[in-house]
């Protein structure tokens, strides 16, 4: 048996007019994330890291920002399809763990719902799906409510 790991990174702008979508629930705030899709930060780093444990590239690499079918898309769309894609390769996903970056809002009240939409979309047990947030004590673009980031580690099997 083969394990490979994989790492995903995700930033997009906070703007106004926008819902604010994270690990595929929406999170009741003022802003939003910009972005082509529904711009989930949780979910991109998630795709990239399945994608790179897989070596099959990047997010880009399958959902273009500038293709026309993939606007306002629901992010979860996309991580069923790259679900697919990997275990087609003969992956089977071990597990996946996130840390979302985000000054505001608390995101301990979604953090549930969040892994539960995740292991949905991918076929797993809630077990398999971990989900933490943390802010950045006020510091850089995060700390100054411009934007939101979140890392993934994703862990292959064969």
């Amino acid at each position: 048996m083969t394990a490979r790991a994989g790492i995903g990174y995700d930033v997009h702008r906070l703007v106004r007019g926008r819902r604010l979508v994270l690990g595929g629930v929406e999170v009741p705030y003022g802003l939003g994330l910009a972005g082509h899709s529904d711009a989930d930060v949780v979910i991109h780093a998630i795709i990239d890291a399945l994608l790179g444990a897989a070596a099959r590239g990047d997010i880009g690499t399958y959902f273009p920002p500038d293709d026309p079918q993939y606007e306002g898309i629901s992010s979860l769309t996309l991580l069923r399809q790259v679900g697919f894609l990997v275990e087609g390769d003969g992956w089977h996903i071990d597990n996946v763990d996130v840390t979302i970056v985000a000054q505001r809002p608390q995101m301990a009240p979604y953090i549930d719902a969040m892994r539960q939409q995740i292991s949905r979309a991918l076929g797993l047990f809630k077990d398999q799906v971990s989900i933490k947030a943390t802010t950045t004590e006020g510091l850089g673009f995060v700390g100054r409510e411009e934007g939101m980031a979140a890392h993934a580690v994703a862990i292959l099997r064969s």
